[in-house]
């Protein structure tokens, strides 16, 4: 048997999962995951051949689909020239992806410290906020994510920091804005962006401007529910950081390279982050890669000063070579566009019509190909269908039945998201609508 053929046995590749592979987030024991074996374009084929489309682009990174051939052959094409070499050289493809990316970021962020991912990318912004401030305290929200690693799981705001979290890490949660489910009593926009920026400044001053290094925001929350800012949310945070001296480091890790419509989701409020993590959507997830987008001034910092961070790996050449296929694509392809054409003229449309259809549907929200479904029990209590940070017999259904009508669906508590790849076609993305419309109508009639 060849290495490649010991691969492709979908029972064999299962079984060796169970025996040795231990899996993230997951009870190991109870664990049943599914078998992928191929993938093109928006598709996935499980272990006993069934195709489903893709809504989830994976965990929200395969932006342009998987297989794609550009990106396949620039990996192929790298491999034969330089598989690797270590980060304190000077590699071609990691030149071209800092400056593509440069090209596209905000403002004056143009230099790339690289990472593997997008955790390890919030832990160095963190670490550079701390060393150009002298200051300590990370403030973050509540509803949020920001990876995996010691510090990034901390600065989460969401159910898997507390097994994590014993509060050593300086890190300060605080409620960002979520008109539908208030922390606030607001009852329009606007009152949401006024109370929840209020409330920002107080926990500012109470805890002390002079001990906070950085406020880290996911510029749209994805995982936490994909809450789209309100007006002038993100510009009063901006003013906050800037009238008490603290680096405004904007997570992009999701949200970025077009998934919102944008080449950042950022760019929505016209705003310019002292810092700008991005990892994902970068090269479509082909190979791990992340980094920090960098302002002059904290740039400047470390024009003389060491920088006290690195990693083995940083501007893999393979990975930095996707990322020049993915980016130059996107360009020649005007797949930011065509994302934003997506959201604005199928997705959100055909969403808004569910929710006509369906009364678990409480909310509708989201831009480009990033949308989320809350799916609530009761329309008038918004009874979540399942309890923050867990799962419900209900949910549970909808999950089967989505995948019984041919979607893999991205699904966290009580919402269903929407984040299908960039590039898929309009007679793609309503297949799959319409396989979300029966799997709810089924889920419905099962319970």
């Amino acid at each position: 048997m060849s290495d490649l053929d010991a691969t492709h046995d979908p029972q064999r590749a299962y079984d060796l999962d169970r025996a040795h592979v231990f899996h993230s987030w997951s009870a190991q024991g109870s664990l049943k995951p599914m078998v992928i074996t191929k993938a093109e374009g928006p598709y996935i084929w499980d272990g006993d051949g069934k195709r489903l489309l893709d809504f989830t682009s994976q965990l929200v990174y395969t932006n342009l689909g998987h297989q794609h051939p550009r990106i396949v052959a620039a990996i192929q094409e790298q491999a034969a020239t330089l598989c690797t070499v270590a980060p304190a050289y000077v590699n071609g493809a990691r030149s071209e992806a800092a400056r593509l990316i440069a090209s596209h970021t905000p403002g004056d962020l143009n230099h790339v410290f690289f990472t593997n991912g997008g955790a390890d990318a919030n832990e160095h912004a963190i670490r550079m906020a701390r060393l150009h401030t002298g200051k300590h305290k990370v403030l973050s929200t509540y509803r949020s994510y920001h990876g995996g690693t010691h510090l990034a799981v901390n600065v989460t705001g969401d159910p898997r920091r507390w097994a994590n979290d014993n509060g050593s890490s300086g890190t300060v949660h605080f409620f960002g804005p979520f008109l539908y489910r208030s922390a606030f009593s607001a009852t329009t926009p606007q009152e949401e962006s006024q109370r929840a920026l209020a409330h920002l400044e107080q926990v500012i001053t109470l805890e002390g401007a002079s001990t906070i290094a950085a406020i880290v925001l996911e510029s749209i929350p994805g995982t936490a529910g994909i809450m789209i800012p309100p007006p002038g949310y993100l510009a009063g945070v901006r003013e906050l950081c800037d009238r008490y001296g603290i680096v405004f480091i904007a997570d992009e890790v999701m949200s970025g390279f077009g998934r919102s419509g944008r080449w950042f989701a950022i760019e929505h409020a016209d705003v310019v982050p002292d810092l700008l993590t991005f990892a994902k959507g970068v090269n479509s997830g082909y190979v791990p890669l992340g980094g920090v987008a960098i302002s002059d001034a904290i740039y400047a910092t470390f024009a003389e000063r060491v920088y006290p961070g690195g990693l083995t790996y940083s501007g893999h050449p393979l990975a930095c070579a996707a990322a020049v296929a993915t980016i130059r694509t996107m360009e020649d392809e005007e797949t930011v566009a065509g994302a934003a054409w997506l959201g604005e003229d199928v997705i959100g449309p055909a969403l808004a019509e569910l929710a006509g259809k369906h009364d678990w549907i409480g909310e509708v929200r989201g831009t480009g190909a990033f949308w989320a479904l809350e799916l609530v029990a009761d329309r008038e209590t918004r009874e979540p269908l399942a309890p923050y940070g867990g799962s419900s017999p209900a949910m549970a259904a909808v999950l089967t039945a989505c995948r019984e009508q041919g979607l893999l669906p991205f699904a966290n508590y009580n919402r269903i998201h929407v984040v299908p790849p960039l590039n898929i076609t309009e007679d793609q993305a309503r297949e799959g609508l319409a396989a979300l419309d029966a799997a709810l109508t089924q889920a419905r009639a099962a319970l």
